[in-house]
């Protein structure tokens, strides 16, 4: 293990410690001088609850805003972020479905009608009208809805909770006139399940990964389905040429994902904007020049007649019907840069319209040209607008791409803050909007794996195949998330729980069997993806919670820290110690081993644990929370540093900065507006700034993490190779502070899992 320069390591084997309880200590909320708290059965409160809307800026500033000029200009801009994907599966919707030609005139009423109710049920009933307000906090997707539920039921799996927590202004909390008995058994149940909290989290990790495989595909079949276009304009064009031409395309796309989408963002929206009112425009001509009685799709009785005509092969073609919503997960994972009105607006009266029109449009051309399906979309445009909608559609594919790639990084950043991703390079590409980042090594991965496929498969069927898969597959986790958040959070009545399981939640389940049929065609390459995500997730979740308990059961007791520091065989010095762990309750048995190895100590001595609490943010002014170690005359602090999932930890002043300038903070108007303190706090802040004017240093534990002796083989294999291979080639955990390497002292432990 390296050592940076101007550092130094110690090493040693594990250290055993007896562990004792911690005596009670005082309980405080830092505050700014500026927001005084009211103290209440001991723990600080802010006076009102109105802290996240006036003080946290960012894009979360305009969830509940009711101006009607804000919620418009997020419409509008919403359409060229969220419906990049859903706007541009016209180009391939048909001719994925209809795979082996059309062989009744009927079939096609029959699969517009089908896609009419599927476009109808899932992204209009139930993410418009109902995923959308299970946000948490304005965020959306999987992690968000994993976070929500556990804030209100006690399903996390590592024991970092605090009483403090609830404290945080945005952290709703249950009301007790609301309750009743089944969502009481219900919650009860989840909490006392170990079985329960796992296949939580499992499903949290496995829609993360499907929405990471829908990362890959989109990019592929959207530029692929677009550029084969060029096949009807000349002959030259081959599938292998049309292949390596989206390949050219795909590459210069991740290519630049590093510069961000900050400066193309204005562009999205007006692009698509056109695309919209192209498609619906030739959608209306080709209605009223082939066949205005394609409105007779609306009755559903074309489908249950397409059924009986074909059978299982009307079962096999929902794997295509399904890709007309391909992107809908899109509008709940990026509703953290908009909000519900402006998503359900935008939804409503522009994208729905519009991709209706289209499929109308197109099957009333497949009325007369229904030899020609493979092609329907260029085919089925007016000659003159022909190269136009080519220029138009390359583009909308590219921003359906980008829209993909960047809710990708969103969720592999939120993934990390709780402890279920290896730590990977966030980049904040945007000073103006916080939810754009880049994650290079992420990048690198969707790039590799979408050239793969593009160049493997070559055909917008066989890429299908493997598409519907993901989509599906991540929508029925949403849905099995949000039965749950229906049942313990909002108390739905079970009858209504009982109707969206049966109609919503069948429909899904009726499409996930029709695309898991072609498999063996295509349909592997998701669950690939998916396995190898999940494994990499859950072997690092898996060492995160094993070292956190270990940490715990190991924690320095109050008297041992009374001991040390009173030691008169321990020299003392001046400056300021950081300590950094996670261990949110007690000192870390690395301090311990600190000082039987270098008995030295500073004269402030400062212990940080660095916490994800379940909510999407954490109000700077609430963010750190301190603790004084008895007797006051240690000059030992503890300090919870506590951050939401979508959190910026790269702040930009230096968090030695911060941290210091709370810690003033904390004792000259909490811990001294105690009657008994109130002389000595001022000697106290004194001392502190002559510490930092001594010199600050950051020990920071380099941990070496092995198997405990006699382990399972397999669990060897996940500590002693797997997390480690990780663990060595990816960031370190005190470069999220920035920590410059003059002031780091890296110490080595051992820790025997």
């Amino acid at each position: 293990m390296s050592t940076p320069a101007g550092g130094s390591k110690l090493n040693s084997n594990a250290v055993n410690i007896e562990v004792k309880e911690d005596s009670t200590e005082e309980v405080r909320l830092e505050q700014t001088p500026d927001h005084l708290p009211t103290k209440i059965n001991g723990l600080n409160r802010h006076g009102s609850l109105d802290i996240e809307a006036g003080e946290i800026h960012g894009h979360h500033g305009h969830h509940n805003t009711k101006d009607w000029g804000v919620i418009l200009r997020l419409a509008f801009q919403s359409i060229g972020v969220v419906y990049g994907d859903l706007g541009t599966s016209p180009l391939y919707v048909f001719s994925s479905t209809f795979t082996n030609g059309i062989k009744h005139q009927d079939d096609i009423l029959g699969v517009l009608s089908l896609i009419f109710y599927t476009i109808t049920l899932i992204p209009v009933i139930k993410y418009v009208a109902i995923v959308l307000h299970a946000n948490d906090n304005g965020d959306g997707g999987t992690f968000a809805l994993y976070s929500k539920l556990c804030r209100y039921a006690k399903v996390g799996l590592i024991p970092s909770e605090q009483p403090e927590d609830r404290e945080v202004s945005n952290y709703q909390r249950e009301l007790p006139n609301n309750r009743n008995k089944i969502s009481s058994k219900i919650k009860k149940s989840l909490e006392q399940s170990k079985f329960a909290k796992y296949a939580l989290l499992f499903v949290a990790m496995l829609g993360t990964s499907m929405v990471v495989g829908d990362g890959i595909l989109t990019p592929s079949i959207s530029v692929l389905s677009a550029v084969s276009g060029l096949k009807k304009a000349t002959d030259f064009m081959t599938e292998g040429r049309i292949a390596i031409l989206a390949v050219m395309i795909l590459i210069a796309l991740f290519m630049v994902q590093r510069f961000g989408t900050d400066k193309v963002g204005y562009a999205f929206a007006p692009i698509l904007c056109v695309w919209f009112s192209l498609i619906t425009g030739i959608g209306v001509y080709n209605f009223i020049k082939y066949d205005p009685l394609v409105v007779k799709a609306i009755n559903p009785k074309y489908i249950v007649d397409y059924f009986k005509r074909n059978g299982k092969e009307a079962w096999i073609s929902l794997g295509g019907v399904i890709l007309s919503i391909t992107g809908t997960e899109a509008m709940f994972a990026d509703l953290g840069h908009f909000t519900v009105k402006s998503i359900q607006i935008s939804m409503g009266c522009v994208v729905y319209p519009a991709v209706i029109t289209a499929y109308g449009g197109q099957a009333a051309w497949l009325r007369n040209n229904s030899d020609q399906v493979a092609d329907t979309f260029y085919k089925s445009l007016p000659s003159a607008l022909y190269w136009p909608m080519f220029v138009m559609a390359v583009l909308a594919a590219i921003i359906a791409s980008q829209a993909m790639i960047s809710g990708t990084f969103s969720i592999i950043k939120q993934s990390l803050s709780l402890g279920c991703f290896p730590r990977v390079q966030v980049v904040h590409t945007s000073e103006k909007y916080e939810g754009q980042v880049y994650i290079p090594e992420i990048n690198y991965l969707l790039m590799t794996g979408c050239v793969l496929v593009t160049a493997t498969f070559r055909t917008t069927e066989k890429i299908g195949n493997a598409y519907g898969i993901a989509v599906v597959f991540a929508e029925t986790l949403t849905s099995g998330f949000l039965v749950v958040i229906m049942l313990v959070i909002w108390k739905t009545n079970i009858l209504l729980v009982m109707l969206y399981v049966l109609v919503i939640s069948f429909t899904e389940y009726l499409y996930l069997s029709a695309v898991l049929y072609k498999f063996a065609n295509g349909g592997y390459l998701p669950f690939s993806f998916a396995l190898a995500l999940v494994f990499i997730m859950c072997t690092w979740n898996y060492v995160h919670r094993a070292k956190y308990n270990y940490e715990l059961e190991r924690k320095v007791s109050h008297e041992a820290i009374k001991d040390i520091v009173m030691d008169t065989n321990i020299s003392h010095m001046g400056g300021l110690a950081i300590f950094y762990s996670e261990l949110a309750h007690g000192i870390p048995p690395i301090f311990k081993h600190y000082v039987d190895n270098v008995p030295a100590l500073h004269s402030v001595i400062v212990f940080v644990s660095i916490k994800s609490l379940p909510v999407s943010r954490v109000a700077p002014e609430e963010r750190f929370l301190f603790r004084r170690v008895k007797p006051n005359e240690l000059y030992v602090f503890r300090c919870v540093v506590r951050y939401g999932y979508t959190d910026v930890r790269n702040e930009k002043e230096s968090f030695e900065k911060i941290l210091i300038e709370r810690l003033t903070d904390y004792i000259k108007y909490d811990y001294g507006n105690e009657p008994q303190n109130a002389s000595l706090a001022n000697e106290d802040v004194v001392k502190l700034d002559k510490a930092c004017q001594s010199g600050v240093v950051h020990l920071v534990g380099e941990h070496e993490i092995v198997s405990r002796e006699g382990s399972s083989l397999w669990k060897r294999f996940l500590i002693n190779y797997a997390y480690n291979f990780m663990k060595k080639n990816l960031r370190q955990s005190y470069s999220v502070f920035d920590v410059p390497h003059k002031k780091l002292l890296k110490v080595g432990m051992t820790y025997e899992l």
